[in-house]
């Protein structure tokens, strides 16, 4: 079934906060590297890549030593702020070493709810694809506030990759994350927890398995989040794979069609 992986050409590539961060806070840089390695390689192959990246308040952390996440959302704001420049300035760095041009994309949710605003952010990425620039994308969290009837917050990126992937008609969504893919329980708390290889509907009972998960003090997101998002695919009737980015050559690993992660992907 998983064949026709070989064959994808547009992929969204998402990586959690735990692939980019140790867990003692600081940078994970061989992370990093290898993410940067592994993306100019595919679109050296020709395939068009676009990497949805958090990250930015664990960096920030990183930079400002702090080792408790913040709790207001103007302390937050902030440390993203400063994250944020300098995420994009390893990125830069690592990918230039490989002759990659990145750029960044900084996006909010009223931008693709807005049908103008969407059509000048797909103008925008599908330009950068066609220059061969692979386009870093990130939510705006310096000025994303979800509050009364203003929303302008996707929640967490892993929305946000999903997002992505359906303006631009993606035909792979590869998800990145601190876990091996999706369980039939907590793995961490159930030995006996099953790892699903394909998933090919969202259900109650799929919902119910993701428990109330959430991610590290570092970022957002959790399984339930991420299953948000594979519905979100499958309603596209794309494809999703849910897989451990440490390390991201195992990107590699699932564009060959290997039986790695969970693939969300509905039934032909």
């Amino acid at each position: 079934m998983r064949k026709f992986l070989s064959d994808v050409n547009r992929i969204v590539i998402k990586i959690g906060t735990s692939s980019l961060i140790h867990p003692s806070g600081k940078v994970n840089f061989s992370g990093i590297d290898q993410l940067a390695f592994v993306l100019t390689d595919l679109n050296n192959q020709g395939k068009e890549i676009i990497l949805v990246s958090s990250g930015a308040i664990g960096v920030g952390m990183d930079k400002l030593r702090m080792t408790e996440r913040p709790t207001t959302i103007p302390e937050q704001q902030a440390v993203a702020a400063v994250g944020q420049s300098e995420l994009m300035h390893f990125y830069n760095q690592r990918f230039l070493a490989y002759n990659q041009q990145t750029a960044q994309v900084l996006m909010t949710r009223d931008i693709v709810d807005y049908p103008e605003s969407r059509k000048n952010a797909i103008n925008t990425l599908e330009q950068l694809l066609s220059m061969n620039i692979i386009p870093i994308i990130n939510e705006n969290d310096a000025v994303a506030v979800d509050e009364l009837d203003h929303l302008t917050k996707f929640g967490d990126n892993d929305e946000l990759s999903a997002i992505v992937s359906q303006m631009l008609d993606a035909d792979l969504l590869i998800m990145l994350s601190d876990i091996d893919g999706f369980y039939s329980d907590n793995p961490n708390k159930n030995k006996e927890a099953i790892l699903y290889s394909t998933i090919s509907a969202i259900t109650k009972e799929t919902m119910a398995q993701a428990g109330e998960s959430a991610g590290s003090k570092f970022g957002t997101g959790g399984m339930i989040s991420k299953l948000k998002a594979a519905k979100r695919i499958l309603d596209a009737q794309s494809a999703m794979v849910l897989a451990n980015g440490k390390p991201p050559r195992i990107i590699f690993d699932i564009l060959d069609g290997k039986e790695v992660g969970t693939l969300f992907k509905g039934e032909e």
